[in-house]
């Protein structure tokens, strides 16, 4: 199968995972796409294939004869589209060849290049956008569609020879439970990576620590008429605690290394409300430091409005994995020669989000991330380069020849 022909059957499968439920998977729909990767996992001739009552779906390409010895290598993607979005019903168009215009998504909606200038990078490539109802789910079903379509070529070139390679998918990497389940010592890789990067070239080690912050606000509604020294507007508390947060620090004012608190939901009445963010920073101590201000907030308001009106809930996510990939630097080593023997210049840089592989990695099995081709990741401005996701491809078959050598 074609990867093109892979990934928009990959896309068309309804995944999406749900923060709010607290069934694992979030989503039984999740199934179905992890179904149909064993399946087909089968049909190509790995072996050990199995998925589990959590979801995870890993199978096996056996080494090649006299390279049993060799490392035994991952390579792992999800297979859930974020929350953010819809990912029902996704609708792709194709652009054969991109001429470095605004691109058209439906009849309200165009992806102009003075707000995404990075489009210009892809002139000449086959584009894959969305037709600006939905997400389109290159995140990270473009990982999934990149990785068989590696297995598939490397079970049917018995000449290309490598060590055991282990494949595994997974479901609610977006909400941050993605490995919760993840039983490191059956998937029995040595070392391993994810496909779950962006841009061509990305080979990223260091990503975000993170925490999660809710806050619920009991106010206390009272005739407006008559509020004066009794009223305690919820809302209005929600938008003081939004306001004594450092604006500078906010996603939209922030890039590299810089950390952020980012507001990803707010709902109530006067009676009641509730307000969420995510913490992040690429250090632990300017991470630690943004908790401890959540903290602190808090309780002021609370010493203002009366004690109890706030209560904080505030749980880590995940944490920087450059601790633990560092000390094997033959995992970056044969990542950076494998993107140059597929003629692409690599990028290194810190990831500003999360990936399995940061979790995986505390958990014993060093995993860095490789690009896997999308771009606008979460929404309806979602595209992916074919032309680098066929580039993709070629970096997890030399991975494999290379950690064989």
């Amino acid at each position: 199968m074609e990867l093109k022909e892979r990934f928009l059957k990959y896309v068309a499968v309804d995944t999406q995972s749900d923060e709010n439920s607290e069934t694992f998977p979030s989503t039984a729909k999740q199934f179905d796409l992890l179904n149909m990767l064993r399946e087909e996992m089968e049909a190509l001739g790995m072996t050990e294939v199995v998925t589990d009552k959590y979801g995870y779906t890993m199978g096996t390409i056996p080494a090649s004869e006299g390279y049993e010895n060799a490392p035994v290598i991952g390579f792992i993607a999800h297979v859930d589209t974020a929350p953010d979005m819809s990912g029902k019903d996704v609708k792709p168009r194709i652009i054969e060849c991109y001429d470095g215009e605004d691109i058209v998504l439906n009849n309200a909606l165009t992806m102009k290049v003075a707000e995404f200038p990075e489009l210009k990078n892809f002139v000449g490539h086959t584009l894959i956008h969305t037709d600006g109802t939905t997400l389109l789910g290159a995140d990270d079903k473009g990982g999934v569609a990149e990785i068989m379509t590696a297995a598939e070529y490397l079970l049917s070139h018995p000449e290309i020879k490598h060590g055991k390679i282990r494949i595994g998918f997974t479901p609610d990497e977006e909400i941050g439970r993605g490995v919760d389940f993840f039983d490191v010592a059956a998937f029995g890789a040595d070392f391993a990576y994810t496909m779950d990067g962006g841009y061509e070239g990305e080979l990223e080690y260091e990503n975000f620590n993170a925490a999660s912050a809710k806050i619920s606000i009991q106010g206390r509604n009272v005739h407006p008429g008559y509020a004066k020294g009794k009223m305690i507007n919820a809302i209005q508390v929600a938008c003081e605690l939004n306001s004594l947060l450092p604006a500078q620090e906010r996603p939209e004012h922030t890039e590299g290394y810089e950390g952020f608190y980012h507001c990803v939901g707010i709902n109530g009445t006067v009676e009641q409300a509730q307000i969420s963010y995510i913490i992040r920073d690429h250090d632990a101590e300017k991470f630690e430091a943004k908790k401890v201000w959540m903290h602190d907030i808090v309780g002021m308001l609370n010493n203002k409005f009366g004690q109890g009106v706030l209560t904080l809930t505030l749980k880590d996510q995940y944490y920087n994995m450059r601790k633990m990939v560092e000390p094997h630097p033959q995992v970056i080593d044969k990542a950076l020669e494998a993107m140059r023997e597929a003629d692409v210049k690599p990028i290194v840089r810190p990831i500003r989000g999360g990936t399995d592989g940061a979790r995986l990695s505390f958990m014993g099995l060093p995993c860095p991330n490789i690009f896997a081709g999308g771009m606008n990741f979460h929404g309806k401005f979602e595209y992916c380069s074919l032309n680098s996701m066929e580039k993709a491809v070629k970096v997890i078959i030399n991975l494999a020849q290379l950690w064989a050598k």
